[in-house]
């Protein structure tokens, strides 16, 4: 199973201020529906609240230590490990977030799907720094949002 992370940040690789995200991009969005939609989906337990509900379309796995925790339409775990036991046997697992479990999946994750948004603002949870010398990039794609941002879609995979 390959273990894929996905985020949209901005300059400084915000991804974040008080849990939500401090912008709106229609075509990241789009993006992120199509790189997870028939995938299962890992998150926190304050990025899925954060999001309000389980996304359609996903098997959708909250890590948290609250063992009580049992948001209907979910299934709740309590590490990464039972994440990865959860998703059972498929091709890729994607990571949507937050910021703690981005720093801990980072040296684990085999993908990166990232949206560079053209940006300055500010956040309070930042995306964790890669070495770029471990990582070769596979596809990069440029636009103009309909609300007036620039961005890059970026795919990259561990290097061997």
């Amino acid at each position: 199973m390959r273990i894929a992370m996905i985020a949209a940040m901005a300059h400084d690789r915000v991804i974040g201020k008080d849990n939500q995200m401090p912008w709106h991009l229609p075509e990241d969005l789009h993006h992120f529906k199509q790189m997870t939609l028939g995938k299962p989906v890992v998150m926190g337990r304050k990025t899925f609240e954060s999001i309000g509900r389980p996304l359609p379309g996903r098997h959708n796995i909250v890590i948290s230590r609250q063992s009580d925790y049992a948001p209907e339409g979910v299934t709740r775990v309590s590490s990464f490990k039972e994440a990865v036991e959860a998703a059972g046997n498929c091709e890729e697992l994607v990571v949507i977030g937050g910021g703690q479990l981005y720093r801990e999946i980072l040296p684990q994750a085999d993908t990166l799907y990232l949206t560079e948004i053209d940006l300055q603002v500010e956040g309070d949870t930042r995306f964790p720094e890669w070495d770029d010398g471990s990582w070769q990039q596979i596809h990069e794609e440029s636009g103009h949002s309909v609300n007036g941002l620039d961005f890059r879609f970026i795919n990259m995979v561990r290097k061997c």
